[in-house]
């Protein structure tokens, strides 16, 4: 199930970052570095007793401005409340109520979303009877809160959480989401329209063209699908600091997560650059299972080598998902256009298969009995024994006697040794190494 994704806005200066800080729990500056991802500071995953979701920080809201900069953040904040499953409006109670905050909260009971309105910066007793007047916006009850200081920060997730949708409820949609992510101008939404059969999606060579994340269900074959095409994901340097393009960056990686599989497009005429292993690099991460697209291979001069070389080249640059099948086709022509759909079936059931306990262990002993585990300051690793926890990825916890003695060479040879017995094609899986306890 995708994490819900919560916007916090509101005009300037009523403490929206240091509330988005406070509540993801550390302090996020322009870039997390996080190896093979670019995220950018507004983007930030957060978790609240047993709910996790994503939170968005946004740019001040001025309805009234015409600055240039004041109409691009207004922007910016109504393609946020459109993507956000919740919204937190946050007022500032020292400076009471303004126009701002009233022509804000008319556009938010336009959008049909629900919101949480917080009263920000009431940090001591004293100040709390400035929420009353909030209650003329016609938003429900306020909530004080003091994000510098943390106060009123449960009661506000209590409220945001309840909107969630039930897990039960995402689990009725037994449909097939299948993402289409990419750089810009690879042929995505030429994709979309040839494994659809029509013209649904814009096509154009203007790079950009795909704003949002155009969700198209389908049927075929008696399976039902939907096909997400998203916004190309450009290098982040190349994108203006206040640019609506940001947010349309946001609703591919939101895409990525709701999705089941991915095709992940790339040019065949450019080959993969930085920004395309960065892309790969987030689908790996989100655990979802993926078939590389490479499209436009019909431009591409051929000998009998070309494809493998092709997928020598490219397995070098995407060495972390060693596991994820390639297809050359030519969305313009339709070339193995039929072939898409065939490759996103058996990578999504590899992804949600399950090993039962007892195969499981036979291999993992199978495994150890073939290259002993690797010893550390005199003491070597022992592997007890192993189950399945989840899928999606497929997940193992195995229960060793000291997970500090578990080397990362180890780890992925036992990786490389499931994936030799049991196959998961197109998709990652996740090796969990656990102390067992004296009860176990």
């Amino acid at each position: 199930m995708a994490k819900p994704l919560v916007a916090i806005v509101g005009r300037p200066n009523v403490g929206k970052s240091t509330l988005f800080n406070r509540l993801t729990g550390k302090r996020i500056s322009i870039v997390e570095d996080t190896p093979g991802v670019t995220r950018d500071r507004i983007y930030a995953d957060a978790e609240w007793l047993d709910h996790k979701f994503t939170l968005i920080d946004t740019g001040g809201i001025e309805p009234a401005s015409e600055d240039k900069i004041a109409v691009q953040m207004r922007r910016q904040a109504e393609l946020a409340i459109e993507t956000a499953d919740v919204i937190i409006f946050l007022t500032d109670g020292r400076d009471g109520m303004t126009a701002a905050d009233r022509e804000v909260a008319a556009m938010l009971r336009k959008c049909n979303k629900p919101v949480v309105l917080a009263v920000n910066k009431l940090d001591a007793p004293k100040y709390h009877e400035a929420i009353y007047e909030f209650y003329e916006l016609g938003l429900g009850d306020p909530f004080i809160l003091s994000g510098g200081q943390g106060i009123g920060l449960g009661d506000l997730l209590d409220a945001v959480c309840a909107y969630f949708p039930n897990v039960e409820d995402a689990e009725d949609d037994k449909r097939i989401h299948i993402a289409i992510v990419g750089k810009p101008n690879v042929g995505k939404s030429s994709l979309t329209n040839a494994i659809l059969g029509e013209e649904r999606v814009i096509v154009s060579d203007v790079p950009g063209t795909t704003r949002d994340a155009i969700d198209t269900p389908f049927e075929k074959n008696g399976r039902q699908y939907v096909l997400i095409d998203t916004a190309g994901i450009r290098r982040k340097r190349a994108i203006e600091d206040e640019s609506i393009e940001r947010y349309s960056v946001i609703r591919s990686l939101a895409a990525i997560r709701r999705a089941d599989a991915v095709l992940f497009v790339c040019d065949a005429e450019q080959g993969l650059s930085e920004q395309d292993v960065k892309i790969a690099g987030f689908v790996h991460e989100e655990g979802k299972p993926s078939v590389v697209i490479v499209n436009k291979w019909d431009l591409i001069e051929k000998d009998t080598h070309t494809m493998d070389k092709f997928k020598k080249d490219m397995g070098t640059d995407l060495a972390f998902m060693n596991y994820v099948p390639f297809l050359f086709i030519s969305a313009k022509s339709g070339q193995r256009v039929q072939k898409v759909l065939e490759l996103v079936e058996e990578v999504y059931a590899q992804s949600i298969r399950r090993v039962p306990t007892g195969m499981l262990n036979d291999v993992l002993n199978e495994a150890v009995s073939m290259s002993e585990p690797p010893t550390q300051n005199g003491r070597r690793l022992k592997l007890f024994y192993a189950t399945q926890v989840a899928i999606q990825p497929p997940t193992f916890v195995i229960f060793v006697n000291e997970s500090t003695l578990v080397h990362f060479s180890y780890e992925r040879y036992l990786e490389n040794y499931f994936r030799k017995t049991f196959g998961f094609s197109g998709t990652p899986i996740k090796i969990l190494f656990r102390n067992r306890t004296k009860e176990e």
